[in-house]
């Protein structure tokens, strides 16, 4: 059986946020989920448009369809 809990890193340590209903002494196995925190996220929202006026986008796409055309792929010889 499994659940979740929430807990803090204090000093090295982690200390549950919730009660854990486990009798003493119980062996469990943690797996750590680094959540990202809402400064992680804002990352994004920070480097958009951060390319904006130094690439031609018309020029970027054209030439991504015109790679899309080429085959570098030998015929199959049957």
């Amino acid at each position: 059986m499994g659940t979740t809990i929430r807990m803090r890193v204090t000093r090295g340590s982690l200390k549950p946020l919730d009660k854990i209903s486990l009798p003493e002494g119980r062996e469990v196995t943690v797996t750590i989920l680094d959540v990202p925190s809402v400064h992680d996220l804002d990352a994004f929202d920070r480097a958009a448009g951060g390319w904006k006026g130094s690439v031609d986008t018309k020029k970027l796409l054209k030439n991504i369809y015109a790679d899309r055309l080429v085959s570098t792929r030998a015929k199959p010889r049957l």
